[in-house]
């Protein structure tokens, strides 16, 4: 497995990283981010007809004869649809309501939610500040779990190299997020937020064996003369075939989710499967590399 030469190839496993980085922040760039009611402000309602060969068209159709204006209608199948609007008050929610029941049949509302823009700028300020403290909180931790392998690497820098892979993480997924906001209509919600945290969980994890090999490895070597290159390239085939189990473990749960799963959900596993995917490559051939780039810098 000479791919696992992480080091040897370091250049291109690098450029990789940064390549997919630089195109991600030109899609969240170009296409923007659109953000869901509960970031925004709005009203989200769900509902679902008995019959179920009802169009989005109809709904569509029937909403604007009605006076709702500067919404969306998600099809979810079987005669359930998801309505996204600019708040709604209750007495026009019942006026709509009525007026889709009388125009395509009988129907049971699902969920009806109004969000107010104060709620809803503070959730879009603290989801924010989430992501900022788990990054700086899990690079703080690292390196002060690695302090007592100061040698020949500080404990600091294994903190940085973990908060640039999260870095590169948290980047391709939200640029992947911008795509299907762009081609698919989707949204950045709590959901979303809790997708990119749960990859940031994970790839960290996967951080964390790899940085704990490559320390036993260079303790069990301490009053020796050390190659880092070596124990870094050693140390990531030890723990290769773990990763990659542990992530095609995990990528079958989300693969069966998004094939039977409910629809609802089926961009939030979406979002992680794309960032588990990413946070496996950049746990192998982007913190350890970026470990010996520090190192040479010395």
């Amino acid at each position: 497995m000479s791919f696992l030469n992480v080091i040897q190839y370091r250049k291109i496993y690098l450029s990789i990283a940064a390549s997919f980085v630089i195109l991600s922040w030109i899609a969240i760039l170009v296409f923007g981010l659109k953000p869901g009611i509960d970031l925004s402000g709005g009203t989200e309602w769900q509902i679902t007809f008995q019959n179920s060969n009802v169009s989005s068209q109809q709904v569509e159709n029937t909403l604007a004869l009605n006076g709702l204006n500067e919404f969306t209608v998600l099809n979810f199948g079987g005669g359930t649809f998801l309505i996204r609007s600019n708040q709604i008050n209750a007495a026009n929610h019942q006026k709509y309501f009525n007026a889709l029941k009388d125009k395509l049949g009988d129907l049971r509302e699902d969920n009806f939610s109004n969000i107010g823009p104060a709620v809803s700028k503070e959730l879009a300020h603290k989801a924010f500040i989430a992501i900022l403290l788990v990054l700086l909180g899990i690079s703080l931790y690292i390196a002060y779990a690695f302090r007592k392998v100061s040698r020949p690497v500080s404990s600091w820098k294994y903190g940085m190299a973990t908060l640039v892979s999260l870095v590169h993480d948290v980047s391709v997924t939200t640029g992947f997020l911008a795509i299907l906001g762009k081609w698919r209509g989707v949204l950045i919600d709590t959901n979303s937020i809790v997708a990119l945290l749960v990859v940031m969980g994970f790839s960290v994890h996967d951080t964390i064996v790899v940085f704990d090999r490559i320390r036993e490895n260079l303790y069990k070597r301490r009053g020796k003369q050390i190659n880092l290159k070596e124990v870094i390239e050693y140390s990531v085939k030890e723990t290769f075939r773990r990763s990659v189990n542990t992530s095609f473990t995990l990528i079958l749960v989300l693969v069966a989710l998004l094939i039977f799963g409910p629809f609802s959900l089926f961009y939030f596993v979406l979002t992680m499967l794309v960032g588990t995917f990413f946070g496996t490559y950049s746990s192998i051939f982007i913190a350890s590399p970026l470990l010996y780039l520090k190192y040479k810098e010395q």
